[in-house]
């Protein structure tokens, strides 16, 4: 903005919707400070349009829509320091040519808005943003000066990749239709590529429309949708089960809703979230209770009356987008016919359902609506009803320019390949055991197996890592291709025991789910379902992160613990849970939380090193759950206070002294009260100094707290000889200990008077004291 070539530019941003003048408005202001220029402005009319131009000289960024530059629009100004941006320059950004319309009052010449443009600001500069150029975009801007391909995006990071799924032969069965939507494109293709004069094929379009009409093909779709949709819901295939159905038209896409609501009445219910969804306060005020299939089309006067009231007012209907961007949201399945097809972006969203013919930018347009960024999600998901692979891939052809030359489909041959070689990989590696049960037994039936299957995989750290891995990727094979017809009941069912045992494993390994929007759903609702045994509670509250609070060193946990049949999950939880113990210890006591993570990593060193050899590993599981166990019973006994140690605080300081004492070899220099007498003093201290909220933030106080230690332990001569590493554990502890345990009250700020921060504490030392 500032630069002399340029001349302090004007800067015009030119969309040609205002929804999209809106939100680029809203992000170019919240970049006021970058931009560098603080006249930044959305052009609200003509009139203002042409007062913030006529005259100006230099600078300025306005954002306007390319429809206030009409016929009537004068000469704004001569000025060449005027740079245009137009936004999606493939559209109305582009109308140059003249029109000639020859009605009853006789024959009128119109331009499209961009030749008014050109005329207001002559010597401007232009500039076109697109992701699908057209002819038109080249003749009004000129040649490519810079891309960035969809293949460049994806390699980046920037967005998701896209793949294709063909559904359209389980719609369209009739050999003389798919024939007649054949000949549709190829006059599409006759006509050429410039999306003015496909659209002027009205006779075509309208046989076309005709053939998707058909209520069979309707039926059959919709049928398609629910079995697809709910499978991907189900296999955990879908981020937050977000979809769109692109409709040829107004009336298909009522057709199909009528025919959904049909079959599954209950997605008409009205919900603030989604089932099973818990929602923040702050997600309560955003997101609105609304149902989970809605139609997003202008409503007309001559709309039957359910369709009128459906669609609501316009009002309402602004608000959906809102709606269907909120993950929480219970709204999951957009029907449209060309709103939200381009320039709308819902991160979450994942998969889209084409109904609808297009061709070349339109169609890249549309599906690139699934591409965002979006955690979790590995692609964005096109599913086709109506044979468009062809029509995809000539498009990818032109915007690609060298990359990506066409969006690849699932594959589905190959995906059902790897995922039953690997289905057949783990059946072996769990043979002999009988896991049948998984789908033939009782609820409690099922998780016994579940946890057998664990407990069997667990018997070596090699082969629980060979598992993993290999239901890894019989997962990721099985997610391309589950909608394939031949995958059978039992397949599926062995696919969810797998992952199932995964589950378990990782979490028991781990000590945190394995993602659980990810984690097999039906897994899932049989834990919450099933009446639980008391071994099988226990790995259910591990797996799914009971949130009660259990105190961990209760008899009556370990006994439990200890009961438990399947010695290698007995080890697993041992673990987790004096991981969970020692975390605890570590918040309020740091010497004995480094001491006992020690100890159990010498342990679970032992256990990881166990054989397949079933005695010898029999043996090790043994001697290392009652290693645990020893080590839970140790950190149990050091939780209680000695007599004349008030609280945990003052054990904390207690133990450190000690400690200390011990690694320096001075212990016996000291009586127990005068360890006990000291800790309590530094703990005053501590308590004195952190009374401030920005405690461990100041220099100057924790320098005061610093030199107050120094001169309490030299009064006991604590060290007896000079030691730097004594005084600098001793702080140590009582920083973590307030920094985890206490909540620090506002206080007055102290005045900054006190002793400089140093690290020597040599010159602190007791009077008299040897020096080492």
């Amino acid at each position: 903005m500032r630069s002399k070539a340029l001349c302090s530019p004007t800067i015009l941003l030119i969309t040609d919707r205002t929804d999209l003048d809106d939100q680029l408005s809203r992000q170019v202001l919240n970049a006021k400070h970058f931009i560098g220029d603080d006249m930044i402005m959305q052009v609200e009319s003509r009139e203002h349009l042409k007062a913030l131009l006529q005259g100006r000289s230099s600078g300025g960024v306005f954002l306007t829509t390319i429809q206030k530059f009409s016929k009537d629009i004068d000469l704004l100004s001569k000025r060449s320091n005027i740079i245009c941006i137009s936004d999606e320059a493939h559209r109305s950004q582009v109308g140059m040519d003249e029109k000639v319309l020859i009605t009853d009052e006789g024959v009128k010449r119109t331009y499209g808005f961009a030749k008014y443009l050109h005329d207001s600001l002559p010597n401007a500069t232009y500039v076109g943003f697109t992701g699908t150029p057209i002819d038109a975009t080249l003749q009004v801007f000129g040649d490519i000066v810079d891309e960035y391909t969809m293949i460049d995006a994806v390699n980046d990071g920037i967005t998701k990749k896209i793949v294709y799924e063909g559904r359209a032969s389980k719609v369209i069965i009739d050999s003389e239709k798919v024939k007649e939507i054949e000949d549709y494109y190829n006059r599409c293709a006759e006509a050429g590529s410039n999306e003015y004069q496909i659209e002027a094929s009205k006779k075509a379009m309208t046989q076309m429309e005709q053939v998707l009409s058909n209520p069979d093909l309707i039926h059959r779709l919709a049928s398609d949708f629910v079995l697809h949709y709910e499978r991907r819901i189900e296999e955990g295939s879908t981020v937050e089960g977000k979809a769109m159905i692109v409709c040829a038209t107004r009336e298909i896409g009522y057709a199909i809703y009528r025919e959904l609501v049909a079959m599954r009445p209950e997605w008409t219910e009205v919900r603030q979230g989604a089932e099973g969804e818990v929602l923040t306060p702050e997600e309560k005020e955003k997101i609105k209770p609304m149902e989970k299939v809605k139609m997003v089309f202008i409503r007309q006067k001559d709309d039957p009356d359910e369709l009128y009231n459906l669609l609501g007012p316009d009002e309402e209907r602004k608000k959906l987008d809102l709606q269907f961007k909120e993950p929480k949201s219970n709204f999951k399945i957009a029907i449209v016919v060309d709103m939200w097809i381009t320039g709308f972006d819902v991160p979450c969203l994942d998969t889209m359902y084409c109904y609808k013919p297009l061709q070349m930018h339109n169609l890249v347009q549309t599906v690139s609506r699934v591409n965002r960024n979006y955690p979790g999600k590995e692609k964005g998901l096109i599913v086709d009803y109506l044979g468009i692979k062809k029509n995809m891939n000539a498009a990818m052809r032109r915007y690609a320019n060298g990359g990506q030359t066409e969006i690849p489909a699932e594959l589905t041959e190959q995906s059902l390949k790897l995922f039953r070689d690997e289905l057949d990989v783990l059946r072996k590696m769990i043979y002999p055991y009988d896991f049948t049960l998984f789908w033939k037994g009782s609820p409690l039936e099922q998780l016994e197996t579940l946890n057998q299957g664990a407990e069997m995989i667990q018997a070596t750290e090699e082969k629980e890592r060979r598992f993993m891995k290999h239901v890894s990727i019989m997962t990721s094979a099985y997610k391309m291709c589950h909608n394939d017809d031949s995958v059978t009941s039992q397949e599926v069912n062995e696919e969810h025991y797998f992952s199932g045992v995964k589950s378990i494993i990782f979490k028991l390994t781990k000590g945190e789910a394995p993602d659980a929007a990810k984690m097999n759903r039906r897994v899932l609702k049989m834990m919450n379902d099933s009446l639980i045994s008391e071994e099988v509670e226990l790995i259910h509250n591990m797996v799914m992160d009971n949130a009660e609070e259990i105190d961990l060193l209760a008899n009556s946990y370990m006994a439990r613990i200890n009961r438990l049949p399947l010695k290698n999950t007995k080890v697993k939880l041992l673990q987790q849970l004096l991981k969970r113990v020692i975390d605890s210890v570590m918040k309020v006591n740091k010497a004995k939380g480094v001491d006992f993570t020690q100890r159990l990593n010498e342990i679970v060193r032992k256990y990881n090193d166990r054989t397949d050899d079933l005695v010898f590993a029999d043996e090790v599981i043994s001697d290392v759950a009652a290693q645990l166990t020893d080590l839970l019973n140790r950190i149990k006994d050091e939780s209680q206070l000695p007599e004349g140690i008030p609280d945990i605080e003052v054990k904390a300081f207690y133990d450190i002294l000690k400690m200390v004492a011990e690694k320096y070899q001075f212990v016996d220099n000291f009586t127990e009260e005068q360890y006990k007498s000291m800790a309590i003093e530094i703990k005053g201290i501590v308590d004195d100094k952190c009374r401030f909220i920005d405690w461990n933030k100041r220099d100057d106080i924790k320098a005061e707290m610093k030199v107050a230690i120094i001169l309490t332990l030299a009064k006991e001569k604590y060290p007896p000889y000079t030691k730097d590493e004594v005084f600098k554990e001793i702080f140590e502890q009582a920083e973590n200990f307030k920094k985890n345990v206490i909540k620090l009250e506002s206080a007055p700020t102290p005045r900054n008077d006190a002793y400089p921060a140093f690290d020597d504490y040599s010159a602190m030392a007791a009077e008299n004291e040897p020096q080492s």
